[in-house]
């Protein structure tokens, strides 16, 4: 188990980014990069810190299967999630016409696949 890597799987499913932790916890950014790319083991006062900035229990850092595998109805994989998951960042710094044609698009494409 790469702690890093869970901890990454967690900021990104909930659209943050590390300076959002950076912001919560006061640990510096490239302390978190250093961490989520297997460099460096935090303490497990710091895994509190990071736990709480992401509105996470501590425990859920080592639960057997931590990522969820339905969204709204939909069976997907990790791709699926994480790609998910840095539209819904992105997408908050659009504008509200380009918000509209990515949902369009999006739509497009669902219908496409699922069919």
């Amino acid at each position: 188990m790469n702690i890093g890597t869970t901890i990454r799987g967690f900021r990104q499913q909930k659209g943050m980014s590390q300076g959002d932790i950076e912001k919560r916890t006061g640990l510096l950014r490239c302390y978190l990069s250093r961490v989520e790319n297997g460099h460096t083991v935090p303490s497990l006062d710091t895994l509190k810190k990071i736990a709480g900035a992401l509105d996470l229990q501590l425990a859920e850092f080592f639960a057997e299967d931590t990522a969820p595998k339905e969204v709204f109805g939909l069976n997907l994989n990790a791709d699926e999630i994480r790609f998910l998951t840095q539209v819904q960042r992105y997408s908050a710094n659009l504008s509200e016409s380009d918000r509209r044609l990515l949902l369009a698009m999006v739509r497009k494409f669902a219908s496409t696949t699922m069919s």
